[in-house]
């Protein structure tokens, strides 16, 4: 049978809404859209920039916890409200995914808390040694 399992990360999000930081389903691993609130504090910075990174802290912590890593990354998704904020963010985004070039698409649409400047979600495959 396929392991399937859910990891949280104690956002209060996850208890409030009903869902899981991310989702391991066998060699697969669904992140939820993960915005850049540092959980531990529930704070988040007013800067794109150190959101994305924080969006990024947090997805590399589900990552490992579900021992994938960001090399297993084959689709990411990036959601923001103003266009204008997404070049600012290439530089982190591109040392995160720059050598493992996965599928990604960009949209712009509202997101839950007026806070929130980016939102990123993403899909990883388990590599075979």
């Amino acid at each position: 049978m396929t392991e399937r399992r859910a990891i949280l990360s104690g956002s209060t999000f996850e208890e409030q809404i009903g869902y899981a930081r991310a989702v391991v389903d066998g060699d697969w691993l669904h992140v939820s859209g993960t915005t850049g609130f540092d959980y531990a504090t529930m704070t988040i910075s007013e800067d794109v920039v150190e959101q994305a990174e924080q969006c990024l802290r947090n997805i590399g912590a589900a990552l490992a916890e579900a021992k994938f890593d960001f090399g297993d990354v084959v689709r990411v998704r990036y959601l923001l409200p103003d266009r204008a904020d997404f070049e600012p963010c290439w530089p982190v985004l591109r040392r995160h995914f720059g050598e493992i070039r996965p599928a990604a698409t960009m949209l712009m649409c509202g997101l839950a808390d007026p806070r929130m400047k980016i939102e990123i979600e993403v899909y990883a495959r388990r590599r075979t040694a």
